[in-house]
């Protein structure tokens, strides 16, 4: 009981220390699409009950800081860095682009079942069953990487949802070129150039395994203590 009262304390004392960060859901946007998502992020956390889903320790780049996309590549460059592996990337031909899913179904779900675990994780069911067509959302855009044989080796969906914007999947083959790298920073890039979202978010870093906090990191993200409203 002493382990976990002090394990209790410790957390909150973590909380305490994160920066605050308002996040506004706009109904205006996609109204379903968008009342789904913000009852999920906001819906009890699965371990914590007194706290939302994805309130603590949200893992953030706040948008703002940057006047402009060289600005933010400067901020994640040196040695073993994001930008250095997006440059490889880029050296080797991969490219990143906007995509209609139902033009890479087979690609899709290539990547989809490329691995059994992910995060030390079993892959969800859903993601093995093979889906013929994909909805597009309008509050939604659909990012893909590219290699040069013009295969999908990496894809994204980011939800737009009003002062932010979040990944909603992100997933790709797994190899040394540095795509997923580069598809983070293209998309981060592109969502400061339009100077319209404050936030760009990527779950949260409580409950990721080091190495995907460690991803995080490198790209930017840094942990806090999301409060969301709807409008």
């Amino acid at each position: 009981m002493t382990g976990k009262l002090s394990q209790l304390f410790n957390l909150a004392l973590d909380i305490s220390k994160l920066p605050v960060a308002r996040l506004e859901f706009r109904l205006d946007l996609n109204p379903d699409a968008v009342r789904r998502m913000h009852a999920h992020f906001t819906k009890p956390h699965p371990k914590y009950k007194i706290f939302q889903n994805k309130s603590l320790g949200a893992a953030l780049v706040d948008l703002k800081r940057f006047a402009n996309p060289e600005t933010y590549m400067e901020n994640v460059k040196g040695r073993n860095s994001a930008a250095y592996h997006a440059r490889k990337a880029r050296s080797r031909g991969y490219t990143v682009v906007e995509i209609d899913k139902n033009d890479f179904v087979e690609d899709i779900h290539e990547i989809n079942t490329s691995l059994d675990q992910r995060q030390g994780r079993p892959m969800p069911e859903a993601y093995r069953q093979k889906q013929a067509q994909f909805i597009v959302e309008k509050n939604y855009k659909y990012f893909g990487v590219l290699n040069p044989a013009g295969k999908l080796t990496a894809y994204s969906d980011v939800g737009l949802f009003g002062n932010f914007v979040a990944f909603d999947r992100l997933l790709g083959l797994r190899n040394n070129d540095g795509a997923m790298h580069l598809m983070v920073t293209e998309i981060i890039c592109r969502m400061i150039e339009t100077h319209a979202y404050g936030y760009l978010m990527y779950d949260t870093f409580f409950g990721a395994s080091p190495g995907l906090r460690t991803f995080k990191t490198m790209l930017g993200f840094e942990p806090y203590r999301a409060k969301y409203s709807l409008q």
